[in-house]
């Protein structure tokens, strides 16, 4: 069978025909087998392609070629089909990159506020650690110059007291 070489590559539905494996693989029979086929066989598969059609195209019991269910359009057609199929999806693609940019543009722009905001945050933070850490050495050092008047005093006492 032709389809069975490619039958791993189809997902369920095929999403480019709308047909599933199993329908695809039934309008390939028929193409392969060369029987005649009326018009009316074949299950939903006969009225989903109508859906094919454009509005003013006309059905005919011939649809198709060999109970395909399928529109049969020329070359020119397809290849006009393809180039609006292909000019919709670049405009897609086109809209999601845009999309896209101005969701990075806001974010890039509302994390540098937050970097503005913490650069900001700490050098505040780091004014007020030097402004503490400059007091805390200068009671330090009062600490350590009240110590030694403690201890002279210490022994100024105890020099004064007789044993």
């Amino acid at each position: 069978m032709f389809l069975s070489e490619e039958s791993d590559q189809f997902e369920l539905p095929v999403h480019e025909t709308g047909f599933t494996r199993q329908e695809l693989e039934e309008l390939l029979s028929f193409l392969e087998s060369n029987e005649p086929v009326s018009p009316n066989s074949g299950s939903e598969v006969s009225t989903r392609a109508a859906s094919f059609l454009e509005p003013n195209e006309p059905v005919s019991p011939n649809y198709g070629s060999e109970g395909s269910t399928r529109a049969v359009y020329s070359a020119d057609e397809r290849k006009k089909r393809r180039m609006i199929s292909n000019r919709e999806s670049a405009k897609r693609s086109r809209w999601r990159k845009k999309m896209h940019l101005e969701n990075i543009t806001e974010e890039v722009n509302r994390l540098s506020t937050e970097n503005r905001q913490l650069k900001h945050r700490l050098s505040w933070v780091m004014n007020q650690y030097h402004i503490v850490w400059r007091e805390n050495e200068v009671l330090r050092s009062e600490s350590v110059a009240l110590w030694a008047k403690l201890l002279d005093l210490h022994w100024s006492l105890a020099t004064m007291q007789p044993r």
